[in-house]
């Protein structure tokens, strides 16, 4: 812990290591079997928090993208300039590996390493997290169309970012976007207008020209996007569309502006259409939106990770503030009432990182109770997880008091940036349907998903009865059973954070975890009441690291 400022004005967090002041992270990552990637997940940590990497992350927030439609000759060009910050900021990113790790290394547990690194990454700069976790979500689509893939893996698998606008060809490494939701249906895709017409066979397969709008076109400077349009004789399909044709030519992909955004604003959104736009199909012609599901599968996982992320650097931030801001007489980290709260913001950013860390490790595996895992337990971590980073982010900014709600701290950003991660991919409505709609395709993935949960809490009786409600809610549904979907999704939420506390958390954090959250008053507010509230805080973050 830093000495008292003079002015009673807590110095900035910097210069400290991300991942060596996270105990839980640490046990994390080497209990899935990833202790060879701890000397450099250290690495990165350090430079994580180095004070370095938090000036770019605000340049790359301040200085926002700018669209320049046409060249001075009046060329359409379609052009996003970043400042150099992003740059720098995506560098790391892809030094790091979020934007191909669990593809270029195949051991199965660099799913948890890739988990660690975007966990971390996010914590300083969320919004170069986008293209990186797309990038990384497509490749198993581009897979389903060999000579494609063959031809881009060695850019898909370099680690340096390459932004310079030329034609593939000519680059050494790539990004991938999606196009999917248009103006007339948002997340309805079914009501997608934009048509693709087959013009031939080419190197890289069947050959369309699209024609069609795109209402949130996720960073249009990506080199390519997978898009979803309709053809004529079967429907949504699948398309790679870069932003280069492969003669060298720029693809008609027409920026009609970028979103202005509430937050991720260091990220560029945009709205486009297509005017005889090439792109080549991947994937089955009519099954495009199971296919492009796929990637959202992926993103979805990261979208977990990343609002626990968010969780951690606001809590680690009202921490390092009430350790370091004194009133009345005592820091405000020791005032009763201020440690209960921070005490239990400890707890919700632990089961955060454990549900989505353990669901990174299981997507390294094909074991039948992990591939349940991954199709029950996505849609509701992301649900989970970033519902509660809106309400966490909320309460750490009111442990700043008045010094949190000003752009020059570092509160804003985290509390602008919190509620995208539940739009994203599907809102807080999809992901619980989607979670009832995994349970009726495969009612054997909750047997065996809530058979473990049941074995972990065997010793625990009031883990044990949620568990058993909730089994009984999914596999005996009710008519109506959509209208309870938010509330049975919360529980499975619930009852695996709960589990994994059981398992991975102290003895302390576990019953403090599940004490308070299942107690039938238990709402929104933090501050439930922990008996440990001080060894909680302890064990939570150490402070005394710095940069290594």
């Amino acid at each position: 812990m830093i000495g008292l400022h003079p002015d009673n004005q807590p110095p900035e967090l910097a210069d400290y290591n991300v991942y060596a002041s996270d105990p839980a992270l640490r046990r994390a990552v080497r209990r899935s079997g990833a202790r060879w990637r701890e000397t450099e997940l250290t690495r990165q940590g350090a430079e994580y928090g180095a004070q370095a990497t938090l000036r770019l992350a605000e340049d790359a927030d301040r200085y926002l993208p700018e669209l320049r439609t046409h060249s001075p000759s009046g060329e359409r060009i379609d052009f996003v300039k970043f400042h150099p910050a992003w740059h720098e900021i995506m560098q790391i990113a892809r030094h790091n590996g979020l934007t191909n790790l669990p593809y270029t290394d195949r051991r199965p547990s660099a799913w948890a390493a890739y988990g660690a690194s975007v966990y971390m990454h996010i914590q300083i700069e969320a919004g170069t997290s986008c293209p990186t976790t797309m990038t990384k979500a497509s490749i198993p689509l581009l897979q389903r169309n060999p000579a494609l893939f063959g031809s881009i893996w060695p850019k898909l698998a370099d680690t340096v970012h390459d932004p310079r606008d030329i034609a593939l060809a000519g680059k050494r490494s790539m990004t991938v976007g999606m196009g999917m939701t248009e103006k007339q249906g948002g997340s309805d895709l079914r009501t997608n207008e934009t048509l693709a017409a087959p013009v031939g066979s080419g190197s890289w397969g069947e050959e369309f020209r699209l024609n069609g709008h795109k209402w949130f076109f996720s960073a249009p400077m990506c080199d390519a996007h997978l898009v979803l349009a309709r053809t004529r004789e079967r429907g949504l399909s699948c398309f790679y569309v870069p932003r280069w044709q492969p003669d060298g030519s720029r693809n008609p992909i027409y920026i009609q502006r970028l979103k202005e955004k509430v937050g991720n604003r260091s990220n560029a959104s945009s709205e486009v259409e297509f005017h005889d736009t090439w792109g080549v199909l991947v994937g089955e012609e009519g099954r495009g939106i199971s296919t492009i599901i796929e990637m959202a599968t992926y993103t979805r996982l990261d979208i977990a990770l990343a609002s626990a992320g968010l969780i951690r650097r606001a809590f680690v931030q009202a921490l390092h503030y009430a350790r370091n801001r004194h009133a009345f007489g005592k820091a405000l980290a020791d005032q009763p009432l201020m440690r209960e709260v921070l005490a239990d913001m400890a707890l919700e950013s632990e089961a955060a990182m454990l549900l989505a860390m353990d669901l990174a490790a299981r997507f390294g595996s094909s074991d039948a109770l992990d591939m349940a895992w991954q199709r029950l337990v996505t849609p509701a971590a992301k649900f989970w997880n970033t519902k509660r980073s809106v309400a966490l982010a909320a309460e750490a900014m009111e442990v700043f008091g008045g010094n949190g709600y000003v752009e020059t701290g570092p509160m804003g950003r985290l509390y602008r940036e919190a509620p995208v991660n539940s739009i994203w991919e599907g809102s807080g409505n999809v992901m619980c349907l989607d979670v009832l709609r995994a349970v009726s395709r495969s009612p054997e993935d909750v047997l065996r998903v809530l058979g473990h949960l049941r074995d972990v809490a065997a010793g625990e009786p009031v883990v044990r009865a949620q568990v058993e409600q909730l089994r009984a809610a999914l596999l005996q549904p009710v008519p109506d059973i959509e209208r309870e979907a938010r509330r049975l999704t919360q529980k499975l939420a619930l009852c695996v954070q709960a589990g994994l506390m059981l398992q991975h958390a102290s003895s302390a954090a576990a019953a403090a975890f599940i004490g308070s959250r299942f107690d039938p008053d238990w709402g929104a507010v933090f501050g439930v009441g922990a008996a440990d509230a001080a060894v909680l805080l302890r064990d939570a973050w150490d402070d005394t690291t710095k940069s290594m």
